[in-house]
């Protein structure tokens, strides 16, 4: 598995994420889905942008994200999210390596749950993963096998 190779500070762990990444999921019960993920430094590099765009159904459905990474007043990294169907969350870093080694990743807590998401190199570009919390552990909710194009 290719290594990633981090930037500087606490938020460097984000810096392999910059660019855009598209995963393309075919079988699912809603039809094909197609996610695009674009993230971007912004204010002077102290933040990341990601701007999500979910085309589910071939168009039927659209689906979409504008999130904020970067440290809080307590310097914990931090996000920040609005999504098109009116949520909002706030999350911070979590430990996510047992969604595999080497995973970084959030957690926030959710109208339903918690629930936190991590991603990770694998040998075609990058593993993107969202899990909630059950009674009885974490149960994966999406795995995104995501590919850089550009």
């Amino acid at each position: 598995m290719p290594a990633w190779k981090a930037g500087r500070g606490k938020m460097g762990f984000m810096a392999p994420l910059i660019g855009t990444w598209v995963a393309t999921v075919s079988d699912t019960p809603m039809g094909k889905v197609v996610c695009e993920r674009h993230y971007s430094p912004i204010l002077d590099g102290k933040f990341i942008r990601l701007e999500a765009n979910w085309d589910i159904g071939e168009g039927k459905k659209t689906y979409q994200e504008i999130a904020h990474y970067g440290l809080n007043r307590d310097k914990i990294p931090t996000f920040w999210s609005f999504t098109s169907d009116g949520g909002t969350s706030i999350g911070t870093l979590a430990d996510v390596s047992d969604m595999h080694d080497g995973a970084m990743g959030f957690s926030a807590h959710m109208p339903s749950g918690l629930a936190r998401f991590g991603f990770w190199p694998t040998q075609t570009g990058m593993m993107w993963a969202a899990d909630a919390q059950t009674k009885t552990g974490w149960s994966s909710m999406i795995r995104h096998d995501c590919v850089r194009v550009e």
